[in-house]
């Protein structure tokens, strides 16, 4: 990995832990625009590293919802007993 993206994603992964701390749902746009100042290189690397962070936290979001509701309704069948045996 090349040195921009290893800078990008430690302040990229320091920063969703921040924003999730302080429920601080910007500040990554805050960093974002103070560093372009300097790098638009590593801007960019830390916005593509921010946006992955986000989009892996609402997929498991929803993939942890979806096993609650998988697991209810597989508890459900369980407990429904079967109507296909004819008796």
């Amino acid at each position: 990995m090349a040195l921009i993206d290893e800078l990008a994603e430690k302040l990229a992964t320091d920063t969703m832990e921040a924003m999730r701390k302080y429920d601080d749902d910007r500040l990554f746009m805050e960093v974002s625009n103070y560093i372009g100042t300097s790098s638009p290189s590593l801007q960019e690397a830390y916005m593509t590293a921010c946006r992955l962070h986000m989009a892996e936290q609402r997929g498991r979001e929803f993939f942890e919802r979806k096993l609650v509701e998988l697991e209810k309704r597989a508890q459900a069948a369980a407990k429904t007993p079967d109507s296909g045996t004819g008796a």
